[in-house]
């Protein structure tokens, strides 16, 4: 990183950078980002030192408040090297960024979209503690209770590096409160996640495009049902479908919409591209039924586990009021440990090779 901060310092100082400032955005973005690592790493060294300093004075003088002070440091040093650790997990292309997330219920009907709709809850509050800004780009209600459909945007730092542990399928059991017999319901949803990729080119053809509008449903009173304001854009060639329908204005919807299907047909055009070349993802799943990365259990008994970490929670309820911090952290350093351990596998194969 310190070899990459001297590179990036040598390219700022070229007066030609500045010529384009897409590209200055992009070299200063990323030196910024070294440094958000670099300069926390360093001050935990010196604190690493100091304790060392500490623990050789103790054991000459014995002294139990020196004693103390060690502990306390030890463990603080402990707390701040795992979140630096759960940082340098976030280390993909558009882990800095935005993101969009799309939840949908699986079959199942009233159950599954009530599920959906305490998945998009249990989001929202997690969002709201972490500090992060979201905005529902578009929301289907179900029939009866719960969601068709909902797609929203995600703001803050890292908020497409923290929500990517969710890609999957998250099932549910319980006591169904919609069943008069009070029988035990499996229920099914899925979530998508698609990095915000403004500053990304992706060429979308309009031509290729069929837009609809129609009239909007469910929030945002009387005037969603007085005008053609919704946005419904297909992308043919991938038959990608994305639709807005949160603002009043036509127009606003479409850009939105736009945004959305650019976000969603960069993700798709970059999963053919690594299919192509063979290249598989540490940690991602197929999104299809029978792969859930995540059980939530509230009868017989009560518990949340992730199947791809093994990480068990038995407080349901918390989970489920946005306390997803250990889920996610825990997948994080899973997938730090599966690249480090691929790292070395390719260098010991290496080093087999040339010898």
């Amino acid at each position: 990183m310190e070899r990459s901060l001297e590179e990036l310092d040598r390219q700022i100082a070229d007066p030609r950078l500045w010529d384009d400032p897409a590209k200055a955005r992009q070299v200063t973005g990323r030196r910024s980002q070294i440094l958000g690592v670099l300069e926390p790493w360093k001050r935990l060294w010196n604190e690493a030192e100091e304790v060392g300093i500490l623990i050789e004075l103790v054991e000459e003088t014995e002294d139990p408040e020196t004693e103390r002070e060690i502990a306390h440091k030890i463990q603080a040093l402990q707390r701040d090297l795992r979140d630096l650790e759960i940082r340098q997990a976030l280390n993909g292309e558009h882990d800095p960024g935005n993101a969009i997330i799309t939840i949908h219920p699986g079959a199942g009907g009233t159950e599954a979209q009530d599920w959906a709709e305490m998945l998009l809850r249990m989001y929202l509050r997690w969002a709201e503690r972490k500090g992060f800004q979201t905005e529902i780009l578009d929301f289907q209600e179900g029939d009866e209770a719960g969601i068709k459909s909902v797609t929203y945007l995600l703001r803050g730092d890292y908020a497409y590096g923290y929500m990517r542990s969710e890609v999957g399928i998250h099932r549910l059991v319980r006591i169904s409160p919609f069943d008069a017999s009070k029988r035990r319901h499996t229920s099914f949803a899925s979530v998508f996640v698609y990095p915000e990729v403004e500053d990304i080119v992706v060429e979308i053809d309009e031509k290729d495009l069929r837009i609809d509008t129609y009239r909007a449903s469910g929030h945002g009173g009387q005037h969603v049902n007085k005008t053609d304001s919704a946005v419904r854009i297909t992308h043919l060639p991938t038959g990608i479908v994305v639709q807005c329908q949160n603002e009043k204005s036509q127009h606003r919807n479409k850009a939105t919409a736009l945004m959305v299907l650019r976000a969603k047909l960069y993700d798709y055009y970059k999963k053919q591209q690594e299919e192509q070349l063979q290249q598989l993802h540490d940690g991602k799943k197929e999104i299809a039924w029978g792969s859930q990365i995540r059980s939530y259990v509230l009868q017989p008994y009560r518990l949340v586990k992730d199947h791809r970490t093994g990480l068990e929670v038995g407080n349901v309820d918390a989970v489920l009021d946005g306390e997803i911090d250990p889920f996610i952290e825990a997948f994080l350093m899973h997938s730090l440990s599966l690249q480090a351990g691929a790292q070395a596998s390719r260098s010991t194969g290496g080093a087999s090779q040339g010898g």
